[in-house]
């Protein structure tokens, strides 16, 4: 059962990495400048990213709690 947890934390670790890449464009050196960009909506495909990458973070850390409870 040890086992099939960590998986699941890799796979969602995986998973978690390649959505918020995807959510990175064009943010390059824009340290503290263009306020503008700062406040957006959201709309279509970003939407569900944001979305699904919260959900991804929310099922890490209860599976991370699980993995606590199994090994312990």
């Amino acid at each position: 059962m040890e086992t099939l947890v960590n998986w699941i934390e890799i796979i969602l670790a995986g998973l978690i990495i390649g959505v918020v890449l995807l959510q990175v464009k064009g943010t390059g050196a824009q340290l503290f400048g263009a306020a503008e960009s700062s406040f957006r909506v959201r709309r279509g495909f970003e939407r569900t990213l944001f979305r699904g990458t919260i959900v991804l973070a929310m099922v890490f850390a209860v599976t991370a709690v699980i993995a606590v409870r199994v090994s312990g």
